[in-house]
């Protein structure tokens, strides 16, 4: 990908990089095809730190920026809630396509929940050379409501006011919504180790997005500058079952590029993060290396 920023005049102080924009910028200067991965709902950029080790031994360049403001650790996270407030689809979309504006090559983009709808927001703006959306959330034209998706929304959904604030989780909400495919002891471990306050905007737009045609929650799927994607369905996902994957992949497979879905039996939300997530990062894994 060409550099087209127009360059800032001698006189002119240049801002301080971000973070987020530090560790892109060192993941550019490899050389290497950047791997960006999102992640998703109630979660923090660590919990892609294992999956970031495997695809950097893999030859890749890979780096997990937060969404905005997103707090250091899960500590600060569940100290400062507020933090995570009024953060919406278009806006964490934008930050992510900012950030991969300083990749001076098209990156692999990876993401998970939320992150999967955002990683299918970044591929049909053509800024993805290959995509792998793991368990997205879904966007306009995605028709199924399973019961179980609205029961894993409804600790948000069922307070409008919840559209401004941040929700934490309780136990037994991650449990359904994310651990249920676990054994309880794990469940708890993923929950005191991963789990942090959530912005409630992103499931109201979500939910209202076949209502809404001006809504952030809108993929170009037929873009085609997308390249190839990967979906990622878990069998026994409460939050986005195998009808909402599904029904994404039914979308996305109009596309001239490449399209492929698979579903990993016994799998739950949380499989990119509990005991299993070394083989669906393998999946994800085989399907970038195909695509260079």
């Amino acid at each position: 990908m060409t550099d087209d920023r127009i360059p800032q005049a001698g006189h002119e102080p240049e801002s301080v990089p971000t973070h987020d924009e530090r560790i892109v910028d060192l993941a550019g200067a490899t050389g290497r095809i950047p791997v960006v991965f999102i992640h998703g709902l109630w979660l923090l950029p660590s919990s892609w730190d294992r999956w970031t080790d495997v695809f950097e031994k893999a030859g890749y360049a890979p780096v997990a920026p937060g969404w905005p403001d997103d707090p250091a650790t899960v500590t600060e996270a569940n100290e400062h809630p507020e933090l995570f407030a009024g953060k919406t689809v278009g806006q964490v979309a934008d930050h992510y396509a900012a950030l991969i504006g300083r990749l001076e090559r098209k990156p692999v983009v990876v993401g998970h929940s939320f992150g999967g709808l955002i990683t299918q927001i970044l591929a049909g703006r053509g800024l993805a050379r290959t995509s792998v959306a793991i368990d997205p959330a879904p966007f306009r034209g995605v028709l199924p409501l399973p019961i179980s998706s609205l029961r894993s929304a409804s600790p948000v959904l069922r307070n409008p006011a919840n559209r401004h604030r941040a929700v934490r989780l309780t136990y037994d909400q991650f449990r359904y919504g994310f651990a249920n495919a676990v054994h309880e002891d794990e469940a708890g471990e993923l929950y005191e180790t991963f789990a942090v306050p959530a912005p409630g905007a992103p499931l109201f737009q979500a939910a209202a997005a076949n209502l809404n045609p001006w809504t952030e929650a809108k993929v170009d799927a037929r873009n085609p500058r997308r390249g190839p994607m990967l979906l990622i369905s878990g069998e026994k996902d409460n939050t986005v079952p195998w009808a909402l994957t599904n029904a994404a992949y039914k979308k996305q497979k109009r596309n001239e590029a490449v399209t492929e879905i698979v579903e990993l039996p016994n799998r739950g939300h949380a499989l990119t993060i509990d005991s299993g997530w070394a083989e669906v990062a393998q999946t994800a894994l085989t399907f970038v290396r195909r695509f260079g």
